[in-house]
């Protein structure tokens, strides 16, 4: 999912900010490359030409959407690109995510018997990092916080789909790019001077 506008960033389109010279995107469409994801399809609105452009130069897939929020222009997408099986959801600003980690992904998704699967993080590592998160969730008693990683059965994308939360205590999930103290930390952990 890369058509949001980034306003709070302040720093035009979201996808095509850099870190050490390489898009926000860029750091999301490699992983995925490199792990068992079979097709990769880039969802877009208006609000992000250049984003589309880059997509479309790295020869990935684009779906264009209406631009009328996050579910909807996920359930568009999702339509669009005409996805029957099982398909990962990913936001486009988390530059640190693995092909480990989105295989781990899959994997526990496979494992389990619910049609879908949300990941999370819990909200003491949010705290550790010195970083406030947007959404916060009580579930069974913990506090955690969605990562923008969900895997759903595209055949069923207009309906609500019972989900396994997976709550993982990785760093790679709890930073996503909002606002420029998320990017100054992406920066020190990719330097490694974040301990």
């Amino acid at each position: 999912m890369a058509g949001g506008r980034g306003s709070r960033l302040n720093r035009g389109e979201k996808p095509m900010v850099t870190i050490f010279g390489r898009k926000l995107i860029e750091y999301v469409a490699l992983a995925l490359e490199e792990s068992s994801v079979e097709n990769i399809y880039v969802a877009t609105t208006e609000n992000v030409p250049l984003t589309r452009a880059w997509a479309l130069d790295w020869n990935l897939s684009v779906v264009d959407t209406p631009g009328m929020g996050f579910v909807p222009d996920m359930i568009y997408a999702v339509n669009g690109a005409e996805v029957t099986d099982p398909i990962m959801v990913i936001m486009a600003d988390l530059p640190l995510i693995t092909s480990e980690l989105i295989d781990t992904i899959i994997e526990v998704y496979e494992d389990r018997p619910e049609p879908a699967l949300s990941t999370h993080t819990p909200l003491d590592l949010h705290s550790r990092l010195g970083r406030r998160p947007d959404s916060l969730f009580n579930y069974r008693g913990q506090l955690i916080v969605p990562s923008g990683i969900n895997v759903l059965d595209g055949g069923e994308i207009e309906r609500e789909q019972e989900d396994y939360h997976l709550i993982m205590e990785r760093i790679e999930l709890a930073v996503n790019v909002n606002v420029a103290e998320d990017l100054r930390l992406c920066e020190r952990i990719l330097q490694g001077d974040f301990i």
